[in-house]
């Protein structure tokens, strides 16, 4: 408990520090860092926590991040409605996914889910009108009200991290409830699970699409911080990294996916720093990882998630 808050509390002061010391840019970056951490557990949500390998999960964050810019073009100017439309948006199309999906297993379960985010992508890719495979370019950030200035970047820093911490206290709260611990026997134990009487298929649905709009809701903070949106940003290859992340941090661990998304992205940084062959070095990372510590870098410290106790 001691670590999280004393992170916690140096991710707050960050911003004026980094100001002081001239590294600005490093206030954009942490808050990206926080973004996608947040991506990352909510897949861990449903991959160490469900057992769904979900092979799209990027494609809810275009979504998301696509709310805002069709919302932004309409004249909308509430960044607070933007987001909660952007996961409401991701959450529909996780449903939609989920309910086709989730009918199948193993392998087939990773290739329609991959098939979907591909769908989402090349859909998106078409749409002239939001630029296309170029992108687009957000006018201005949508406003904070409450007396919150969105263009200040230590302000929508602040209101990131306080997103980001409540869903990621939010997602701990669940793993540990009924429906999180009835969702671990269905990983383990799927055809057990059924025999009890537990709504196998409900259960996973619903995860998945409360999955899917924790990633909805990164992908519009990340086109509010940004300004600029991407298909790119749903392509298959970033499903796949943030696979990568969350194996790295520790699949089912407690701060897996938030601690395998800082490793890579900040690794990320500091290689293209330093080399144009930043790939490898990171490659062989998740190598040692499978290899030396299969269970994530989070069982190697305290941060190992509570044991898992079958309902």
């Amino acid at each position: 408990m001691l670590l999280p808050l004393a992170l916690l509390i140096a991710l707050v002061v960050f911003p004026p520090i980094a100001s002081a010391l001239g590294l600005d840019f490093y206030i954009g970056f942490v808050r990206r860092v926080l973004v996608v951490a947040l991506a990352a557990a909510s897949l861990n949500f449903i991959m160490g926590f469900g057992g769904m390998v979900a092979l799209g999960h990027a494609g809810f964050m275009g979504v998301g991040a696509y709310a805002v810019v069709v919302l932004s073009d309409a004249g909308w100017g509430s960044a607070w409605g933007m987001w909660a439309a952007a996961m409401g948006c991701a959450a529909l199309a996780a449903l939609l996914v989920g309910a086709v999906s989730l009918r199948t297993k193993g392998v087939y379960f990773i290739m329609i889910t991959l098939a979907f985010a591909q769908m989402l992508y090349y859909v998106f890719v078409s749409l002239r009108s939001y630029g296309g495979d170029d992108g687009y370019t957000l006018m201005m950030r949508p406003g904070l009200g409450l007396g919150l200035n969105s263009a200040d970047e230590s302000t929508l820093y602040w209101v990131v991290l306080a997103l980001v911490a409540a869903v990621l206290w939010w997602l701990d709260r669940a793993t540990k409830s009924r429906f999180g611990m009835a969702l671990a026997g269905i990983r383990d134990n799927e055809t057990r699970m059924r025999a009890l009487g537990y709504p196998v298929y409900a259960l996973q649905l619903t995860a998945f699409v409360l999955a899917g709009a924790i990633a909805g809701l990164a992908g519009a903070l990340l086109a509010t911080g940004n300004g600029f949106v991407s298909p790119s940003m749903m392509h298959w290859t970033q499903s796949a990294t943030l696979i990568v992340m969350v194996v790295i941090g520790g699949l089912g661990r407690r701060w897996g996916g938030p601690l395998g998304a800082a490793v890579w992205l900040v690794l990320e940084e500091v290689l293209k720093l330093n080399t144009h062959y930043w790939h490898m070095p990171l490659g062989l990372l998740l190598i040692a990882t499978a290899l030396y510590a299969p269970q994530g870098l989070a069982a190697l410290g305290s941060l190992r998630a509570p044991s898992r106790s079958k309902p």
